[in-house]
């Protein structure tokens, strides 16, 4: 066959690389151009699968190269019905690339590539889709419309995504169809797949980027997903959403200018007794309320973080200029970390970034300040590449660092770039004129660079010294002298301009140069450049109005030669200056003001950066790299004066279980309290400043608030409709309350109240079952439910109270039937969570009651370790439970007798929420008693605190006492170092906290869980599997185990094979959610879901230890 000679004569011919699917006789004399191709088509026209697709393979690696292979269509287009899918894949790249070029062609195959889109593979209906819609012919737009609105609902995301790629296109072919292509596109911006997202965002903001109503419910899912989506989809979605928040949300560094304003003039209204005063300021200050970030604004910047580490430098430019143009001034400085690791990339990623730092360094310049050093000059970098750098270093300068730039600038100076030399001195001027201070050290300087060799340093010199010295010429007569004197060597026309302009326009300081340097510049007049002829000829018109004895006949004889110049702009300029400074009878009555004209004071030129208006375009963009609007540019919109409602972005979440219509009530009156108790929770300067705590505030505010009324209507269905209007009520006060307190928050009330917000019943509950446990222990029971409610709505209106009074409120209860189920109890204490240790808020020195294992198998043995008596908080009466583990902190022989063990209690610190509570434990072993303990020089790693227990003055011998200090620990396992004095000698000790320590609690229901879940995927899940220890036989254990290993709280489930656990860091609030998920044969699942990563790996190695045993 000839195909297989084709092959051999092919090797044989070269010991380079064939050029595939010519014709053997190609590189010869007799080459025919009718006789291309020809064994390819030979192999397209044979019945072997397996030379049609090497036949393909060459073709395409053709059109790889660049080659042209149209010749070849008719061939090809004829296997578009072939069965082998390899071939038919090939096929349809082929005609992506040419069905535009041979439409004619393409429209004879138009209904094989109908059958393709009914084809079984994903892939070739994909492609199918693709081919179809690369034809661009009006006549097939009916056809292209219903293929695409067919893939729109495929099974396959590959497909639908294919689908979102053909709206551009049929749009740009046929504009009328735009409606019924916003259908499909709002249809497929409801899909769930992170492949489809980015592709229909790319759609929306070519078809309709108007029509922000459709972004609307899917604002909250895009913000979800973008993490997973590919890195393009990325960008396109976060250039999208940036639009988008600056029309939904408030600007969020509008207030911070009037916010300082007021709080000083609060301060100082104090001390005025003047009523009328007092009331125009409360009036001024009502007006302007607080900015409190809307939760939705929260969760865009927050979601958008973790892509500043994404290896691609579209996406971190994408979220840079994200968190610039929309995240409040305290939180924008993250950026700069990410923007200088890119400029270790290629220039050209370079140059994009360095445009953007250049502009951004204008506005914020202390984003960049720390990094001063990463934009230094190295002699490898491109001229346009240093050139950005020298305006980065420019702006960065101020009073502090000038010093060390303008050192900087001395060795770039001597750098063999002639365009970065002359930038380099623009930027020494630019210091000089922005920095008062350096501004004699720079002129000196240049002055001194007026000397040097090179004739272009000489010359930029002078141009800089020229502007310098516009802003005070009476005190530079001598620079002036100076540059008189270079006018002979300099030969830069430029320059040579400059130095004339400045002795015509400062010709008063020097009268005996200035008619010297006329007279040299007259021989040379016509030798020079036009522009030094022009400033020759103002030279003479400058010294005739000043100085006429001397210099009269220099300037007609000037004049006379630039009368008969080649250059018209010369000629008129003489004919001008000549009526305007010699009066004759016809000289009009301009030239009485000649010398106003020509010696008026002219103000100093602004050296400003080129890149000052630049920010008014979108960073990122190629209109801001161009500085001119590109064609597509879409404006950045301006910030609305007032909040559009935040409600058009609920999205009601179906209910996968079959619920009573109570529970749908109460499933809808969560929606509004979503907004109001976040905002009330992250307060007004919280939520602008510091991420974290609105982050999760505004998240779990609403999150346990569905929890509160999701998890009630499951467990209790036997309360009243009053209840529920009681519950309303209770809300509305707190939130009201809340409001009132903002200002000034204790953190204990702050710590409150933000678990106020997870369902006022389940706190009801929680109650309930501490009195319990309470009766259990003191023969005493609990009172009609309708008491204990009157109670703990007490409560909540007290909690900043003192345990003191927490304990005289509990004292009313009355008899309770004696028996009681296992299961009740058993139910009981699981709904009980940790809610009872945020009723107890110790004083900093007394020793926190121990956590009961709440979750053990019956009420009795839980309560086995406690002795609860009136005395309940004293230190004395507390025995650790089985749950605490102890440490050694210092060994009695170590400590010369003294003993000090150390527990982390799991209690909220009241001090401080942020801080881990330390349960300490001295004991005296000596004869003698031990004076003055206490704590000194703390050594902790940076941002970490600690709050030290009140000295304790005597120990006396065989004695032991318990205080409690707090440890911030910021959210790492790092050690507190820290030494423990005697009033005789010094004890080097170390905290170190496991990683499961450094939580608290969090209640929530199995629908939030999995809500949260859904928002901790990708980069912030680790799953592992597990064989479970032989002890780890039922969930009783595991969940012992794993509650042990760290402060969780369980999540109630509804498979048995599943344990889930909550709870947040106690830093920083962020949510760690844990699933273990049991198998056959002992093996297990474990996933951990948590924003910090290193956090996440630790605890996953901690519980799989503790499961494995």
């Amino acid at each position: 066959m000839s195909a297989s000679s084709a092959f051999s004569d092919e090797k044989g011919g070269s010991a380079s690389e064939p050029e595939y699917g010519h014709d053997p006789a190609s590189g010869g004399i007799f080459s025919s151009d009718y006789k291309r191709h020809d064994d390819l088509k030979e192999m397209l026209d044979s019945n072997k699968d397996s030379l049609k697709l090497e036949a393909m393979k060459r073709i395409v690696a053709m059109i790889a190269r660049g080659k042209n292979t149209s010749d070849l269509f008719p061939a090809v287009v004829k296997n578009v019905a072939c069965k082998n899918i390899e071939v038919k894949k090939l096929v349809y790249v082929y005609l992506v690339r040419y069905a535009e070029e041979q439409q004619d062609l393409a429209l004879l195959s138009i209904s094989t590539f109908q059958r393709g889109l009914k084809d079984p593979n994903q892939l070739i209906r994909a492609s199918a889709l693709r081919v179809l819609s690369s034809i661009r012919v009006t006549i097939i737009v009916p056809i292209m419309m219903l293929a695409i609105k067919e893939a729109a609902s495929d099974m396959s995301p590959y497909v639908r995504k294919t689908a979102a790629h053909a709206i551009p296109k049929l749009h740009s072919l046929d504009p009328e169809q735009k409606d019924q292509l916003i259908e499909v596109i709002e249809k497929l911006l409801a899909d769930k797949t992170t492949l489809v997202a980015g592709s229909v965002v790319m759609a929306f903001e070519e078809v309709c980027p108007d029509r922000i109503d459709l972004i609307h419910k899917n604002y909250r899912k895009l913000c979800n997903l973008l993490i997973d989506v590919e890195e393009w989809g990325q960008v396109v979605i976060i250039n999208m959403l940036t639009r988008y928040a600056r029309t939904q949300f408030l600007n969020p560094n509008v207030n911070e200018s009037l916010l300082e304003d007021s709080s000083e003039k609060a301060f100082y209204a104090s001390d005025d007794e003047e009523d009328e005063d007092k009331k125009t300021e409360a009036a001024a200050l009502a007006k302007r309320k607080p900015y409190v970030m809307d939760p939705d604004h929260r969760l865009l910047l927050r979601n958008t973080k973790p892509l500043l580490q994404s290896r691609n430098a579209a996406v971190v430019m994408a979220v840079a200029q994200l968190y610039f143009h929309l995240a409040p001034k305290a939180e924008v400085g993250i950026i700069a970390k990410a923007l200088v690791r890119l400029m270790r990339s290629h220039s050209e990623v370079q140059y994009v970034v360095l445009q953007n730092v250049a502009t951004m360094t204008i506005k914020r310049r202390g984003m960049f300040e720390p990094y001063l050093k990463s934009f230094y000059i190295r002699s490898t970098d491109p001229t346009q590449i240093k050139i950005l750098k020298l305006e980065v270093l420019t702006n960065l300068a101020n009073e502090t660092n000038i010093s060390t730039i303008l050192r900087e600038f001395q060795t770039y100076i001597k750098s063999m770039d002639k365009d970065f030399v002359a930038a380099s001195i623009q930027a020494i001027g630019r210091c000089a004129t922005n920095i008062g201070e350096v501004r004699d050290t720079c002129l000196n300087g240049l002055v001194q660079l007026l000397s040097n060799r090179d004739e272009l340093v000489v010359a930029e010199s002078v141009v800089v010294i020229k502007k310098l010295l516009q802003m005070q010429p009476e005190q530079h007569s001598d620079i002036i002298k100076h540059m008189a004197k270079l006018i002979d060597n300099i030969q830069v026309p430029m320059a040579r301009a400059s130095i004339l302009w400045l002795i015509g326009e400062y010709c008063e300081h020097v009268p005996k140069i200035a008619p010297d340097v006329l007279r040299k510049m007259a021989k040379t007049f016509t030798n020079e450049e036009d522009i030094v002829k022009l400033q020759i000829i103002n030279l003479a018109a400058k010294l005739y109005l000043t100085n006429s004895k001397q210099t009269k006949l220099l300037t007609q004889y000037v004049l006379n030669l630039a009368k008969y110049d080649q250059n018209y702009d010369i000629r008129d300029r003489a004919r001008f200056i000549r009526q305007l400074i010699v009066p004759t009878d016809k000289s009009g009555a301009l030239s009485k003001y000649a010398k106003k004209l020509f010696l008026a004071l002219k103000p100093a030129p602004v050296l400003e950066s080129p890149f000052k208006d630049r920010d008014h375009f979108q960073l990122g963009s190629l209109s801001h790299l161009l500085n001119a609007k590109a064609g597509g540019y879409q404006e950045l919109p301006d910030w609305p004066e007032s909040a559009p409602d935040p409600s058009v972005r609920n999205v009601e979440i179906p209910d996968w279980s079959k619920c009573t219509s109570r529970k749908d009530r109460k499933e809808k009156k969560v929606d509004k309290p979503f907004y109001s108790d976040s905002e009330g929770e992250s307060g007004p300067t919280e939520s602008a400043d510091s991420e974290s705590d609105s982050g999760s505030g505004s998240e779990s505010a609403s999150a346990s608030d569905e929890s509160g009324s999701g998890s009630e209507s499951e467990e209790s269905g036997e309360e009243t409709e009053s209840e529920d209007e009681e519950e309303d009520e209770e809300k509305e006060k707190k939130r009201k309350k809340h409001l009132d307190k903002t200002k000034a928050k204790k953190p204990a009330e702050e710590s409150a109240e933000s678990e106020q917000s997870s369902g006022t019943e389940d706190r009801k509950r929680g109650r309930k079952a501490v009195k319990n446990q309470k009766s259990a222990s003191e023969s005493e029971s609990e009172s009609e439910s309708s008491e204990s409610e009157d109670e703990s709505e007490e409560e909540s209106e007290e909690e900043s109270e003192s345990d003191t009074d927490i304990r005289k409120k509990k004292t009313p209860v009355s008899k309770q039937p004696p028996k009681q189920s296992k299961k009740e109890s058993k139910k009981e204490k699981q709904e009980m969570s940790l809610l009872d240790l945020d009723d107890f808020e110790p004083a900093p020195t007394s020793a926190p009651v121990t956590p009961v294992n709440f979750l053990s198998s019956s009420l009795v043995s839980d309560l086995e370790g406690l002795s609860l008596t009136d005395t309940i908080l004293a230190p004395t009466t507390i025995a650790p439970s089985g749950l605490i583990k102890l440490y050694e902190l210092l060994h009695r022989i170590t400590g010369e007798g003294l003993a000090v063990e150390y527990c982390f209690s799991r209690q909220p610190f009241s001090p401080d929420p942020n801080m881990v509570a330390v349960q300490i434990q001295f004991t005296n072993n000596t004869n003698s008693e031990t004076k003055n303990l206490h704590i000194k020089e703390p050594r902790l790693q940076s941002g970490m605190r600690i709050r030290e227990f009140a000295e304790i003055e005597v120990l006396a011998a065989g004695e032991s006492v318990t205080v409690v200090m707090g440890i911030d620990f910021c959210d790492s396992t790092q050690a507190a170092n820290f030494q423990l004095c005697t009033h005789t000698r010094k004890f080097f000790a170390s905290i170190q906290p496991p990683v499961g320590e450094l939580m608290t609690p969090v209640f929530l229901t199995e629908n939030d869980f999995k809500k949260e879940q859904g928002k901790l995927m990708g980069m912030n899940e680790i799953s592992e599997k597990l064989t479970l220890g032989e002890k780890c036989v039922n969930e009783h254990v595991i969940v012992e185990r794993v509650t042990a290993t760290a402060n969780l709280s369980r999540v109630p489930c509804g498979s048995d094979k599943e344990c889930r656990f909550a709870g947040k860091t106690v830093s920083s609030g962020c949510l760690v959610l844990v699933t273990v998920a049991t198998k056959e044969g002992g093996r297990a699942q474990l996933t951990v879901n948590c924003e910090k990563m290193v956090i996440g790996t630790m605890l996953v190695k901690d519980i799989m230890q503790a499961l494995s045993q």
